[in-house]
């Protein structure tokens, strides 16, 4: 929890040290491998939301479609193991954020861009990032961190083209 400084203002806890938090990463990554027979991911639980509303909603319709046809196969997929993980990894966020007084709302780079440029561009890098990853067949956890960490070269060609695309575009959205 954070602590009330001798002069009454809050004090937020300092962020772990990037060799524990990676040691720690790494740890839980070996045993979710171990426990669950596979690593972690993100992406497919939106595909899987996704999926399983289309399901509900047009069931029809998402039986036909010959991207999600395999993701309802065996019926609703919300309740898939990655949805189940991102849900705990939001909540086990939010609770960190709370325990280390660091938990506030806030719009990066609004100053710069103005708060609805910033929105915009954030929701089409995102949009954009999350089109990508279902092309690729996994997020930067999935392909990134779990593929890497099982030595797979596609995972360390996609970080590669990831990060670099990165800056690239940050270049073209910033200007040279």
């Amino acid at each position: 929890m954070n602590t009330l400084s001798t002069d009454g203002r809050r004090t937020v806890k300092p962020f772990w040290p990037p060799m524990a938090a990676g040691i720690a990463l790494g740890l839980a990554l070996l045993f979710t491998f171990l426990i669950t027979g596979h690593g972690l991911g993100a992406s497919g639980a939106a595909t899987d939301v996704v999926a399983g509303t289309g399901l509900a909603v047009a069931p029809a319709a998402t039986q036909a479609n010959l991207y999600l046809a395999s993701k309802v196969a065996d019926g609703n997929p919300i309740g898939s193991w990655m949805t189940w993980e991102v849900l705990g990894l939001f909540i086990g966020a939010l609770v960190a954020a709370f325990m280390a007084g660091r938990f506030h709302v806030q719009l990066d780079g609004a100053r710069s861009v103005g708060a609805s440029g910033r929105i915009v561009r954030a929701l089409a890098g995102g949009l954009l990032a999350g089109f990508g990853a279902r092309v690729a067949g996994g997020c930067t956890s999935g392909l990134g961190l779990s593929g890497a960490a099982a030595l797979g070269i596609a995972a360390f060609v996609f970080l590669a083209l990831f990060f670099a695309t990165g800056l690239i575009v940050n270049r073209i959205v910033r200007g040279v």
